[in-house]
């Protein structure tokens, strides 16, 4: 049977090339609404981060979300996100391992 090919992306916080279902995708809805997605299929721009709180303080930091998505995220969208990035880390890091033992 022929190997399926994985797809990678890069964190726009550490710049490390990953398989996408490694990374947390950050999207910029039509709507203009900045949001973790956990599915990786909602519409709109996406950005990606490694699942660590570290690299989205980095992203914070270095402003590289606002660059990858093109738009102004405003502070009270980084917090937020920080709220919704720490509860979704704890998912995808389980989510991750539940895969891993499969």
């Amino acid at each position: 049977m022929k190997q399926r090919k994985v797809p990678l992306r890069k964190c726009v916080a550490c710049q490390e090339m990953m398989p996408k279902k490694q990374l947390i995708r950050v999207v910029k809805t039509p709507e203009d609404e900045v949001l973790i997605d956990l599915t990786g299929k909602k519409s709109g721009r996406g950005a990606y981060l490694c699942g660590k709180e570290a690299c989205f303080r980095l992203a914070q930091k270095n402003r590289s979300l606002d660059r990858a998505l093109k738009s102004q995220v405003k502070p009270e969208i980084y917090e937020q996100l920080a709220q919704d990035f720490i509860k979704a880390e704890d998912e995808f890091l389980a989510a991750r391992d539940s895969a891993e033992d499969e």
